[in-house]
Order: C-alpha cells, then sequence, then structure tokens
C-alpha cells in the first residue's frame, strides 16, 4: 500500500515513514501535557513547524490504571483544540477515542482518521461512525482495558495473539461494510503487555506486514523504555528514538511520537538504510 486515502480525495503518502506527533489534551498525560487549549495550539503549531505529518489529539487518557472520562468532558477537552488547530492548518488529524459520540463530532470538525485502541470493541457504534464518515481507523491490539490492563498480562505467543486478534478485528471491520484499504493496523505497545512483549513486538513488527495494511508504532517515552534505560520522561527520549529507529527497519509506516523533530530524523536515516 502506497497511500492511505482520506476524505475529498485526499491521502497520506507512505513514500517515507509518517511521524504523528502526539497532543494529549488531558491533565493526567504522563508526558507533554496539553491540559489547556492554549499548550494543546502551541504544541500543535511547534509540532507542524517541526515536520509531523499528522497531530493525533485525545481527551481521555489510556495509561496503565487511567480511569475512564465521560463523553461530555472529552468533548469539552479536544474540540476547542480542533476547532484552533483548523483555523490555520490543514495538517491531517485523527482523534484518539474509544467513543463514536466523541469521533462523530471531532469528524464534524475537520478530524481525518479514527484512532480507536479498542479496535472498534468498546463502542459497537464506532464501526458505524467510520463508515458514515468513510475515515480511515487505527485498530489497536489491548490486553484488557487501561485502568487494569497492566495486572499481570500473560502471553504463551504475543506474535501470535495480536496476529489472531488483527485477522479477527480485521474481518469484524470488513463484515460491517468498512473499507479495508482505510484500516491502519498498531500492534498496542504497553497495552497489557510486559517488557518482553513489547520487545518482541518491536523485533518481529515486519511479520505483521502480511497484513498489507500499514503498520503504526507508539512507544514514545514509555514505561518500559524506562524500566530498560533507569530513565523518567523526557529522559526517555533517546531509547524512544532507538525504538523508533527499530520501527522503521522492521516496517513501521506510521511512528507516534512526543518528540517530533528529533523522530523525523532518526525515522528519515533508518528508512534510507532500510530502501537500500
Amino acid at each position: 500500500m502506497n497511500a492511505i486515502p482520506l476524505a475529498d480525495n485526499k491521502k497520506l503518502q507512505l513514500t517515507r515513514p509518517l511521524i504523528m506527533g502526539i497532543i494529549n489534551c488531558t491533565p493526567d498525560s504522563f508526558a507533554v501535557h496539553c491540559d489547556t487549549p492554549q499548550k494543546a495550539l502551541e504544541t500543535a503549531r511547534r509540532m507542524i513547524d517541526e515536520g509531523a505529518d499528522i497531530l493525533d489529539i485525545g481527551g481521555e487518557s489510556s495509561r496503565p490504571g487511567s480511569e475512564a472520562v465521560a463523553a461530555d468532558a472529552e468533548l469539552e477537552r479536544v474540540l476547542p483544540v480542533i476547532r484552533k488547530i483548523r483555523s490555520f492548518s490543514k495538517i491531517p488529524l485523527s482523534i484518539d477515542t474509544t467513543k463514536a459520540i466523541v469521533a462523530e463530532k471531532a469528524l464534524t470538525e475537520g478530524v481525518d482518521i479514527i484512532n480507536d485502541i479498542s479496535a472498534l470493541a468498546f463502542d459497537q457504534k464506532m464501526a458505524d461512525i467510520a463508515i458514515q464518515f468513510d475515515c480511515p481507523v487505527i485498530l489497536m491490539h489491548i490486553k484488557g482495558r487501561p485502568k487494569t490492563m497492566q495486572d499481570s498480562p500473560h502471553y504463551d505467543d504475543v506474535i501470535k495473539e495480536v496476529t489472531d486478534y488483527f485477522s479477527e478485528r480485521i474481518n469484524f471491520a470488513l463484515a460491517h461494510g468498512m473499507n479495508g484499504d482505510k484500516l491502519i493496523l498498531d500492534v498496542g505497545i504497553g497495552f497489557g503487555k510486559r517488557t518482553e512483549d513489547n520487545l518482541k513486538l518491536i523485533r518481529h513488527l515486519k511479520s505483521f506486514k502480511k497484513f498489507g495494511r500499514p503498520l503504526l508504532i507508539g512507544a514514545s517515552r514509555k514505561r518500559f523504555i524506562g524500566q530498560l534505560t533507569a530513565t523518567e520522561g523526557d529522559d526517555r527520549i533517546d531509547g524512544s528514538l532507538a525504538v523508533a529507529t527499530m520501527a522503521v527497519l522492521a516496517g513501521a509506516d506510521i511512528i507516534r511520537v512526543h518528540d517530533v523533530a528529533r523522530t523525523r530524523s532518526a525515522a528519515i536515516m533508518a528508512a534510507a538504510v532500510r530502501e537500500v
């Protein structure tokens, strides 16, 4: 697949790895707080200047142990930010949500992509919204729910389980009439995974290419990087860059990150090596 179709005949070209900048409009995000519209707008402008290809906007934290947020509160956080960004930029936007009503309102305001950590499983109406707007959808693997997903997760074979999960969720999407060319797969680093599971998924990312869909990886500043490197917060950037580089070498098409400029440079170099 050389491009991801968007609305109005627009496309996200996949001639190089795309960089997705993270804008978490939440008070409890573990990195890069954008808990006011002004902070989110400043972050958006900076990420665009640094070369982001997509901005991913979320109003509900999905970090381990996080509590669910009501749809109204989520909308209050994300809609003003979406409107402000759309007032000065046409950059592709994704809405990071598991709620159909949030996705619907965001798409109406000009968002292009649904990023659903539940792969359409938490809200049965999400598939209908994706069909109504004919938009790309990111299907992520998760084991459990954010509040409890890191309570002793276990896999006999994480590659097989994630593969089987993707097969089931792709079939679900296609059976509901979604366009297969608009499905993007995310292995869900840190979402119900042990450190060893995360490492195996990164190393064997190429095995998921058999689905013929773009692959997204989001490992930026996550806990397993801190565990392995004994770092916190901003100090996890180097570990995050290493993961991004390895992911690109393994075939990743989209890298979801907090640090756009540095990741973009690393991805460009990794892609150049990959293509020799």
